[in-house]
């Protein structure tokens, strides 16, 4: 499976950003999907998964009510709908692929190449 993550940009606190995450491969279907996120000087850490059906989600505490994972699996691609952007949310975010949604980085498979997100104050 290839991931390429899109959607990256700067913004200003409040706005909106969707990430997309292309998938390519015939097994991409049967992985459950993943973002997460990295800022300058901290470990990565995860902000979403969705599984393979796309009916069960699963958010970080401080996105969750904020964020949304979704999933196109005729268009091989998720994305990741942010609202309410914070400065704090400031990071390159990275999409995986995994066998099951989980939390733990370790777990997934393959990952894209990553986009950056700013948000200002």
């Amino acid at each position: 499976v290839q991931l390429q993550a899109s959607g990256g940009g700067l913004v200003q606190a409040g706005d909106s950003l969707r990430l997309s995450c292309a998938a390519s491969g015939r097994t991409y279907i049967s992985y459950a999907a993943g973002w997460f996120r990295q800022a300058p000087g901290k470990e990565r850490e995860f902000v979403a998964s969705i599984d393979w059906h796309g009916g069960v989600t699963d958010y970080a505490g401080s996105v969750k009510g904020r964020f949304t994972i979704s999933r196109d699996n005729a268009k091989n691609t998720f994305y990741l709908q942010m609202d309410n952007l914070k400065p704090e949310d400031t990071a390159v975010y990275y999409c995986a692929a995994a066998r099951t949604a989980v939390r733990h980085p370790r777990r997934y498979d393959y990952w894209g190449q990553g986009t950056q997100v700013t948000v200002s104050s």
